[in-house]
This record gives C-alpha cells, sequence and structure tokens, in this order.
C-alpha cells in the first residue's frame, strides 16, 4: 500500500501522526461500533490511499450511479477531486463484509491554507465567515451505501466527527448539503430544481442563520422560478443536521456537476442541544 500523498499538517498543539487520528496522550477513545443490518459497523480514518480509494469508489457509486452526475474521469470509478489529498478520510466499515459503506472528508484550516480554499468556497462567497475560519473544518463528500442508510451508520460519523473536534480544539463545521435535482415529490418525480426550492422555503423560515453569516451562492438556483410549494421533506442528512442545531447559511447553490440543489450548512459546537453535546461530546 502507498501512503497517503500528501502529509496531513497538525492542526492543534497535540501531535497527531500522518493520516492518524488518535494521539498517544489525549483521548484514548474506544472502537465505535453501532449495530447494523449485518452486524455491526467500524469507524476509523484513513491511513494510506487504498483506503482513501474505497471512499471514492463508494462516492462514485452514489453521486454517479444514483444521482446521475458528471464527474472528471481522473481515476475511473472513482470520485477523486483535488481536495482529497489535503483532506482527511473518515470510514465506515461493515464488520462482517469489511466493505466501507460509509464517508466522509475532513478539510482542517491548516489544510484548507494550503490547498487555498474550501470546496465550498468554490460554490459560495464565504466572506463573512472569515473570522471563523481558524477554527472551522469543512465536511464534504459524505455519502452512505444504499444497503446501509440506517441510524447506525450516520451516529458512528457522527461520534467520531464531534471527538476529532473537541479533541483538536475546533468549534465550527461548514459543509454544502446536497439535494438531487431528480429528488422524487409525494406524487412522483419533482425535478427541475422543485423540491429544492421547496426545501429551502421551509428551513429557511426556521433554520436560516442570521444575517452576520450569510453567504451568497456563485452559481444561484432560480428559485423565484420554480414552484416552491411541494410538499417533500429534506433529505435524511439535512434533517439530521437540523436537529443537531445546524443552520442555513443562505439558498442553494445549483451544481450542475452532480447534478443537485447544495444548501450552505454551519453547525457550531456551541449550538449543539444538551442532549446531543452528551453523546457526542461527552459533556
Amino acid at each position: 500500500m502507498r501512503e497517503l500523498p500528501t502529509p496531513t499538517l497538525d492542526i492543534a498543539t497535540i501531535p497527531l501522526p500522518r493520516g492518524s487520528l488518535h494521539p498517544r496522550n489525549h483521548f484514548q477513545p474506544q472502537p465505535l461500533v453501532a449495530p447494523a443490518a449485518s452486524g455491526g459497523v467500524e469507524v476509523a480514518w484513513a491511513r494510506h490511499l487504498d483506503e482513501v480509494r474505497e471512499a471514492q469508489r463508494l462516492r462514485h457509486a452514489v453521486f454517479v450511479g444514483e444521482m446521475g452526475a458528471r464527474l472528471p474521469k481522473t481515476v475511473p470509478g472513482h470520485d477523486v477531486d483535488l481536495f482529497d489529498d489535503y483532506c482527511e478520510h473518515l470510514l465506515v466499515r461493515d464488520t462482517a463484509s469489511r466493505q466501507v459503506i460509509g464517508t466522509y472528508r475532513v478539510l482542517t484550516p491548516a489544510q484548507a491554507k494550503r490547498v487555498g480554499s474550501t470546496y465550498s468556497d468554490t460554490e459560495f462567497d464565504l466572506t463573512r465567515l472569515r473570522t471563523l475560519r481558524e477554527r472551522m473544518v469543512e465536511l464534504g463528500r459524505s455519502c452512505v451505501h444504499p444497503e446501509h442508510r440506517h441510524g447506525g451508520v450516520i451516529m458512528a460519523l457522527w461520534g467520531a466527527l464531534g471527538e476529532f473536534m473537541v479533541r483538536n480544539q475546533l468549534d465550527t463545521m461548514i459543509g454544502c448539503a446536497s439535494i438531487p435535482m431528480n429528488m422524487e415529490g409525494p406524487h412522483g418525480l419533482a425535478g427541475g430544481g422543485h423540491a429544492a426550492a421547496s426545501i429551502w422555503r421551509q428551513v429557511k423560515d426556521k433554520h436560516l442563520a442570521s444575517i452576520e453569516w450569510h453567504v451568497r451562492p456563485r452559481l444561484p438556483l432560480p428559485v423565484e422560478q420554480l414552484d416552491d410549494t411541494l410538499d417533500v421533506e429534506p433529505p435524511a442528512l439535512i434533517k439530521g443536521y437540523l436537529r443537531l442545531g445546524s443552520k442555513v447559511l443562505g439558498p442553494p447553490a445549483w451544481d450542475p456537476d452532480f447534478n443537485a440543489a447544495d444548501l450552505p450548512l454551519m453547525m457550531r459546537l456551541q449550538d449543539l442541544p444538551a442532549r446531543y453535546r452528551k453523546h457526542f461530546l461527552g459533556t
């Protein structure tokens, strides 16, 4: 196996081995195991390029196979972009098959400086978040295998992310939450962005951030030209983020390559409801 091509810089005073998020003299995290149909799941951070490739294959299957994304064929059958080499990759495996069934990638403040931006910067003007960047990570490319979309996988991912944030003294997470443009509504297909426009109408009424954190899409979804009256629920991941206290930072961007509308979301640890703080942060 080859090591990751780009070394990960330390993101706190705690020395972290490259690709490993388990320091010797800080937290001693226990293996995270959650119930799954096949017996259980395990979560760990990728240490080698081979493991990153497993995540990229899952991403390709979900984004291209399910959502109809049009991605560069950098590595056939894999979703690969320039940010991957700078990110930490979180993997969830089925304990029985050892297959990667869920993944996130995490771009730390130090690595965002190295690459020059976050992925979200390519879709939104994030000027108003500049004061947060020193303690802000970007979450991206989240996906779960269609046969394993249950709470255990997401809980394992979020548990590892919470431990990572606390240990490295980070307090803010941002990212783009995708709404497929071919998402089905209550009476069949609600394509063309109507479902996304309807979800935007719903979430802005209850979950919009204060104006000081608003961002602007570089390629806005034309929500004013779409039917936003559909009775359609947000994707499960977005609903989960909102339950955790996440705020929507503005209207969705249109991502034609991924055939999706992207909502900009921000979650600050200080906004995490008490019942989730204890579960994910231990406080």
